[in-house]
């Protein structure tokens, strides 16, 4: 068996067309257009690199984009007071602070302080609440993009055994939340999990979060099942001087030989992350505005 490839990087730019379609509709029928405010602090060359790429895309979805570059040493205060700036104004649809903070910021504190109606990321307590208890949330983009992928490879999930290996509050735990909303059985694994090769040989549905390059082998999975790998690993350059590979946290090779449909490490679930703060902004748009919410880019 050779497992069929999903195309994260496709289905991204499918969904970001589809966002920027029903924004153009929001504007020309109500006069609105969602704002994303970015909020940077520091100068994370990564981070640097992948506000730069929301700030593209959220223009190219025809939404207003809001960057705010704040220097390492700023105050934890400022940055409160410019979030609490962002939540009073109505042009600013969604608000994202771009992690990590600085080690002088509490990180905690300043998500708390976004407006959950706001929080495209999905991180803020009340999210976390209304997400595991079944209501209505603004979900974390990542996990988000999984589900879309698994609906559009599987169809319906109902019944189906699901094993979500990492425990994150960002991935982990909102994406076993999402399995079980759509009435999967749900095992949420982890470096403690007894036999961990035997409970996800079980699972029709692999999502492996755990941050260990090609830990989940081929012998791992159930002959057909659908594994979505969010991890992003870079190994050791094989030459002095080089660039290590790019891997995921399953096996590619092997896992491939087993499964039905696979995730590539890039290309997966990595263009997807952007694709669903998109639909967030749109979704917290059409929340505020008591519009229709986009079909499809929910949860």
């Amino acid at each position: 068996m050779t497992a069929k490839i999903i195309d994260g990087k496709a289905f991204a730019a499918n969904v970001r067309g589809r966002v920027a379609e029903q924004v153009a509709g929001m504007k020309a029928a109500h006069g609105i257009t969602p704002g994303l405010a970015v909020v940077l602090v520091g100068e994370d060359p990564a981070s640097q690199v992948y506000v730069r790429s929301k700030g593209k895309q959220t223009v190219e979805a025809g939404m207003n984009s809001f960057e705010h570059k704040l220097s390492v040493d700023t105050p934890e205060a400022e940055l409160l007071a410019l979030i609490d700036s962002l939540n009073a104004d109505p042009a600013v649809n969604g608000i994202l602070v771009q992690l990590p903070l600085p080690g002088h910021i509490d990180e905690e504190k300043v998500l708390a302080a976004v407006d959950p109606a706001k929080d495209v990321d999905g991180f803020h307590i009340s999210n976390v609440g209304l997400l595991a208890t079944g209501q209505k949330a603004m979900v974390p983009c990542t996990p988000l993009g999984c589900l879309m992928l698994l609906r559009d490879e599987l169809g319906d999930l109902s019944g189906k055994n699901a094993v979500v290996i990492g425990r994150s509050n960002i991935v982990g735990k909102p994406m076993a939340q999402l399995l079980l909303r759509d009435s999967c059985t749900v095992t949420v694994a982890h470096s403690r999990t007894q036999d961990l090769p035997g409970t996800v040989r079980r699972a029709d549905i692999v999502v492996a979060a755990v941050g260990r390059p090609e830990m989940v082998k081929g012998d791992w999975l159930k002959p057909g099942a659908t594994v979505i790998d969010v991890g992003i690993n870079r190994l050791p350059p094989v030459e002095e001087g080089g660039k290590g590979r790019l891997v995921g946290d399953v096996d590619f090779a092997s896992a491939a030989e087993v499964a039905g449909a696979i995730t590539p490490v890039p290309g997966g679930v990595g263009p997807m992350t952007i694709a669903c703060l998109l639909a967030n902004t749109l979704t917290a748009t059409c929340r505020a505005n008591g519009l229709a919410e986009p079909e499809g880019l929910t949860a």
